[in-house]
């Protein structure tokens, strides 16, 4: 088994080397009180500021540092005020997964009974779910290229069956590891738009697909908007597929990095 893991560090921009210095720190000093792995740190360049001064926002040093690399830490990336030319921000976090294939932005979601939080939560009651979210395709696929004129501008969603499928498993696995662990009878939903958008029923036939060869592990979908008003509205469902489910969500992007 290995045990020396290297590490590529991309510090970032604004808050991101502030914190990414002590979160380094503990790391390096978990792996030494461990004695049973060991880990390298490699900085590598990129994002807004370096881009400002260098007008390069991802070096080729830096995506060979991340490809050669174990595991990638990696800060906060953009400033409001550095945009290329089209008037997108620094974004070369996007650039690292759409190279490196990083489909799933996994987003657990936790909250203690007990622990401070200004969500109005019955006492007592917890929080746990996962949230995880396609990460290359959508419109991140057109990134960079969209086709804008003085009257319009026009992007491209992209949903593929090959990153769907690795999502979707991704996905059931995550559940039943979850559901081992007691976390849950095990539950996934796919949150989607098919309502409207054909790329969406698309999506869902392939998740329905990868549903029926789980069957120890509950499948439904629900709606992005529906969802989105869920969470911050109605505590009761909310709580409800925190208390008896493991809750792990698809939301295909329409923005957010």
């Amino acid at each position: 088994m290995k045990k020396d893991f290297e590490i590529a560090v991309f510090a970032g921009d604004g808050i991101g080397p502030e914190i990414t210095a002590p979160t380094v720190e503990i790391l390096s000093k978990m792996s030494e009180a461990s004695g049973a792995y060991a880990l390298r740190f490699t900085d590598a360049a990129a994002g807004a500021a370096h881009y400002a001064m260098t007008g390069e926002s991802l070096p080729a040093a830096s995506m060979d540092a991340a490809r050669a690399s174990d595991a990638i830490l990696l800060s906060a990336m953009g400033l409001p005020d550095v945009r290329y030319e089209d008037g997108t921000e620094i974004s070369p976090q996007i650039d690292l997964r759409k190279a490196l294939v990083l489909f799933a932005g996994v987003r657990p979601v936790t909250i203690k009974a007990g622990q401070f939080t200004p969500l109005n939560l019955p006492e007592g009651r917890e929080v746990d779910f996962v949230l995880i979210r396609e990460s290359t395709e959508g419109l991140f696929h057109t990134q960079g290229c969209g086709e804008v004129t003085e009257n319009e501008a026009r992007e491209t969603l992209l949903i593929t069956r090959d990153i769907s499928e690795k999502l979707f498993r991704f996905a059931f696995d995550l559940a039943k590891t979850r559901k081992a662990a007691g976390r849950g009878p095990g539950k996934v939903t796919c949150v989607d738009k098919a309502n409207v958008f054909r790329a969406f029923a698309f999506f869902r036939e392939i998740f329905d697909g990868e549903a029926a060869k789980h069957p120890d592990i509950v499948a439904d979908h629900a709606y992005v908007d529906a969802t989105a008003l869920w969470m911050v509205k109605s505590l009761g469902i909310l709580t409800l597929w925190s208390r008896k489910t493991c809750l792990v969500t698809f939301c295909r992007t329409l923005g957010r990095d």
